[in-house]
């Protein structure tokens, strides 16, 4: 069973020390609200996750996996160029103390050595480095050598609602998955549900027990044939009332205004429980999807985890233009998701 898949429907993580960051006098344990909710809950676990970086020679992934080293959060596993590695270490004045290092230049031969290093236990995290991301998907969806569950691959990005969103004030910041944003095209029913699937686990993981799902399109209408993937969002929800993700809520499609904000919703006239309160955003394809992420980063400077889920460990593939910032959050998202899902 994959690690980021949840047994049955209604199965979810254990609580363990990693959610007790926001701990109440009473004993309550609070779910992560922020990305940095998440970082604190890693770094106060006190045990690292061991991080195999594959083709380690890029410089904001270095930089990335020993700030989380030197947090506490992380056992750098670094391999690839180890000649190059340490050229950007010495320039930037960055310390491989406590890396373990295995030398292999070539890139995707690198990779499958990250990847074996994960698949047979000597890691817990597998991080895209100076490699293209089709490589390294190619390695990871092998079934025989790679991480394949066996089921769909996905990704799911992160990313904290502040407490002002859709125009009115809410008590505090909110975390909000997005997907698909990188892997699944243009996905067919089957890998809808899938996708669906993939992300309610990484929700239930972040403390999430019912998550409400918004399947995203322009309207809450079914229009056809002008826009088919209303009809596939209304058949998800559907199936969702029969059980299909246990006690999880889904509601499409839904206009993602609708989704976020309560005071929208209402103007509008739509009382789905899911609507303004939505944990999880799914996308039609992964051209909404991707634009989605990008307009939040870009324009209203949203930071952003993403782990790709679907694996027998979390996979952290940063985009080329990610910050160090960026994939230090994903390589926390991915130690807090590996934690959760396996004690």
């Amino acid at each position: 069973m994959s690690v980021l898949q949840a047994g049955t429907a209604t199965e979810t993580p254990r609580t363990s020390d990693a959610g007790r960051q926001n701990e109440g006098a009473d004993g309550a344990v609070a779910a992560p609200r922020t990305l940095d909710d998440i970082v604190a809950a890693v770094v106060r676990r006190g045990i690292p996750v061991r991080v195999a970086v594959a083709a380690c020679a890029e410089p904001n992934a270095l930089a990335a996996v020993l700030e989380a080293r030197d947090m506490g959060m992380a056992v750098p596993v670094l391999v690839g160029d180890i000649a190059a590695t340490e050229s950007i270490a010495t320039e930037r004045g960055l310390s491989l103390e406590g890396c373990e290092v295995e030398d292999e230049p070539v890139p995707v031969k690198a990779v499958q050595r990250a990847v074996d290093r994960v698949r047979t236990g000597g890691a817990d995290v597998l991080m895209k480095g100076l490699v293209n991301t089709d490589v390294l998907l190619r390695v990871v969806l092998n079934r025989v050598s790679g991480l394949s569950a066996g089921g769909l691959l996905s990704h799911v990005a992160v990313c904290s609602l502040p407490a002002t969103c859709g125009g009115e004030a809410s008590a505090s910041s909110r975390l909000v998955c997005i997907t698909d944003a990188a892997v699944n095209i243009s996905p067919n029913m089957e890998r809808k549900l899938g996708i669906v699937r993939n992300a309610i686990c990484v929700a239930r993981s972040l403390g999430i027990p019912s998550p409400r799902v918004a399947m995203l399109a322009a309207t809450e209408k079914v229009m056809l044939p002008a826009m088919p993937a209303t009809l596939d969002a209304q058949i998800v929800a559907r199936m969702a009332d029969q059980g299909e993700f246990g006690d999880a809520m889904v509601a499409g499609p839904m206009a993602l205004d609708v989704a976020i904000s309560p005071d929208i919703a209402a103007r509008k006239g739509v009382s789905h429980p899911v609507a303004g309160r939505a944990d999880i955003l799914c996308a039609p394809d992964i051209e909404s999807g991707n634009i989605l992420y990008k307009s939040l980063t870009t324009l209203a400077h949203v930071e952003m985890a993403g782990i790709l889920t679907g694996t027998t460990a979390p996979v952290v593939v940063p985009s080329r233009g990610d910050s160090r910032r960026s994939k230090l959050l994903s390589l926390a998202l991915a130690a807090y998701v590996a934690m959760e899902c396996r004690l």
